[in-house]
């Protein structure tokens, strides 16, 4: 193989080549990839402080929820307790209730009673005054005997 000018030219020419690539166009893709890579690492990076984030808030979520399950079951038992008072404080003031309307009931009959009693006291007065008149053939005046009659309708 013969050494020619071609081949030194084309030697020359690649020398120049390579050198004015590493001069001029290998330093900004160096620095394109260089940048690249930091821009991955940072990607990186946020996405493993976004993830720590994630499951800072899910665990901080997971206790916001266990609050409000424990407030929902103090509340429904605080509902629960207050539901039962009100049936008691019912119960209770149907109890007077009953009681109040059984002592107005018993006051009533009573007084029904009464009345009855005063005039069946009455009509067994009229109808011994009417009886003594048959017997007796002539009228006994009330005003004078009524102290008898008032007697007569006490013992009855």
């Amino acid at each position: 193989m013969d050494i020619n000018m071609t081949l030194i030219g084309q030697t020359v020419a690649m020398i120049v080549f390579v050198w004015f690539c590493m001069k001029f166009i290998w330093p900004p893709i160096m620095e394109a990839i260089e940048e690249r890579q930091k821009e991955i690492a940072d990607g990186l990076a946020a996405a493993e402080k976004g993830q720590q984030s994630l499951d800072k808030a899910k665990a901080e979520a997971d206790e916001i929820i266990g609050d409000a399950r424990k407030q929902a079951t103090i509340i429904l038992d605080q509902a629960n307790a207050r539901a039962n008072e009100i049936v008691a404080e019912g119960k209770a003031d149907g109890i007077q209730e009953r009681d109040r309307q059984l002592a107005v009931a018993t006051a009533e009959v009573e007084q029904e009673t009464n009345r009855a009693r005063e005039e069946l006291r009455g009509q067994v007065s009229a109808i011994a005054v009417a009886s003594a008149e048959k017997i007796l053939q002539r009228e006994i005046d009330e005003k004078a005997h009524e102290d008898i009659l008032s007697k007569l309708a006490a013992e009855l």
